[in-house]
């Protein structure tokens, strides 16, 4: 399975950029969901992330849509 480069923008995860699996198209998963560990100071959560389109270097964006408790977005 190979991989692609994505930057989160907004939300708890904004400007982390991370590897991501690549689905046949070369693109990211369409959602994307960031766990905060259990052991993290807050509540966990998951955070939804949407994917958006790659800039010019072929970063891939993955905009932040909303935070829910953990579980829910599943």
């Amino acid at each position: 399975m190979s991989e692609v480069t994505v930057r989160f923008v907004g939300g708890p995860a904004h400007d982390l950029v991370r590897s991501l699996p690549a689905g046949p198209d070369g693109a990211p998963p369409r959602l994307w969901v960031l766990r905060r560990p259990q052991d993290a100071p807050t509540p966990a959560a998951d955070h939804l992330y949407v994917r958006q389109r790659p800039d010019g270097s072929g970063t891939w964006s993955m905009r932040f849509l909303r935070t829910d408790p953990v579980g829910v977005t599943e």
